[in-house]
């Protein structure tokens, strides 16, 4: 076993960290307040080939994997970012580049791939709705074939980043759950231009008001009669499945990546405070109460770590990872919500002061025990999936 990153992670870290260097704390903060995309970063990561670390060297990227990706997310996150950094590295390398790259035809990886390692396309993924929630097979989008076309009617909710995008991955039933046998069957996922699909009309979009990861806004996505051509589908039709879990499991490990640096974000502000703030005559660092909620932290990042690069590592050998993604999703996510809420009584009532980070990291972490799927819903899959618990439904 061994437990040291590879070189081409380790190359990654130092040449996002060395950009992300560049932009500081307050950078991050005036994004979220301004509700506006971090360009300046974005732009350096592009010209520095950071963006294209999974796209295949022919096609001009870094031929790397989903360890680089999630070493990039997490450097960056760490860097001040926290977790509103997560939509950098999962909306195009992720959603986009990676997917392509797996399931794409000659077509798409040829045409898109280049543009996707320069940053000069980005993409997004619109997967959940009002009604399926957390129920992905029960999605009722529909994609009804005509001739060489499929035309695609219904809605979704929470996609994030529609605005930037110049494709979406859309997952659609082509056959409905109540007819497909078993349930997974007669999904297929379609690659759709948004530019072009808003100038007919056949796409519209309204954007969320949330509390927090206003760097990039989430909408409600309608579909009225969208045509697409059959050969714009990724993977086979009606076998989307397939490709899906190859989206879910990178989202859930990207994200995990995400909450672990927003974590370690949180921890470096909380103990920095401790060391600084004085209270009857001592650093309040020296009291138990507060040290040893963050020496807690630091041991729950440091495990949570561990399976999210277990999980990637896993995911790139084209090993089964969908417990481990779970579980670095899971473990991260939790990281993350104790290390800001450490942080938050650290600083005691400042942590209400705008002036300091803590506002910002408590949002970004408490997203995460609730997206892009339910703690709950991971600890079912733990128990029901991998302990064989009786399911419950």
């Amino acid at each position: 076993m061994d437990f040291t990153l590879p070189e081409s992670a380790l190359a990654v870290q130092k040449g996002v960290g060395d950009i992300c260097a560049r932009y500081d704390m307050d950078y991050w903060q005036r994004c979220e307040a301004d509700k506006r995309w971090p360009e300046e970063v974005w732009a350096e990561l592009a010209k520095g080939g950071w963006l294209g670390l999974a796209v295949p060297e022919e096609f001009g990227g870094g031929g790397q994997g989903l360890l680089e990706l999630a070493v990039a997310t997490e450097t960056l996150a760490a860097s001040g970012a926290a977790g509103g950094s997560a939509f950098t590295y999962v909306l195009t390398p992720g959603f986009g580049a990676l997917t392509l790259a797996r399931h794409g035809n000659e077509q798409q990886r040829a045409e898109l791939l280049p543009k996707l390692a320069t940053g000069e396309i980005e993409t997004c993924f619109a997967l959940t709705e009002p009604d399926a929630g957390s129920n992905s097979l029960a999605i009722t989008t529909s994609a009804r074939r005509d001739g060489g076309d499929y035309v695609i009617n219904g809605q979704k909710i929470w996609i994030t980043g529609v605005q930037r995008a110049t494709w979406m991955m859309l997952v659609t039933r082509t056959i409905p759950a109540a007819e497909a046998r078993p349930r997974t069957n007669g999904m297929t996922v379609f690659l759709v231009n948004v530019p072009e699909a808003v100038a007919a009309g056949q796409l519209s979009f309204r954007p969320i008001p949330k509390m927090g990861a206003n760097t990039t806004p989430s909408n409600m996505v309608f579909f009225d009669d969208l045509r697409v051509p059959a050969s714009s589908a990724v993977g086979q039709i009606d076998q989307g499945a397939i490709v899906l879990w190859d989206i879910l499991n990178p989202e859930r490990i990207l994200l995990a990546a995400s909450a672990l640096g927003g974590a370690e974000v949180a921890l470096r502000v909380a103990v920095s405070y401790a060391k600084e703030r004085e209270v009857f005559g001592r650093p309040i660092g020296s009291n138990q109460a507060i040290a040893f909620p963050l020496a807690q932290v630091k041991a729950k990042i440091e495990l949570a770590r561990l399976m999210l690069y277990k999980a990637a590592w896993s995911f790139d050998r084209q090993l089964p990872c969908g417990t481990e993604a779970n579980i670095a999703k899971l473990t991260a996510s939790q990281a993350a919500w104790e290390a800001a809420d450490a942080a938050f009584q650290t600083h005691g009532g400042m942590a209400y002061s705008l002036e300091y980070p803590v506002a910002r990291l408590l949002t970004d972490a408490r997203i995460g025990k609730v997206a892009p799927v339910t703690e709950e819903l991971l600890l079912n899959y733990l128990a029901t999936q991998v302990l064989g618990l009786p399911r419950s439904f």
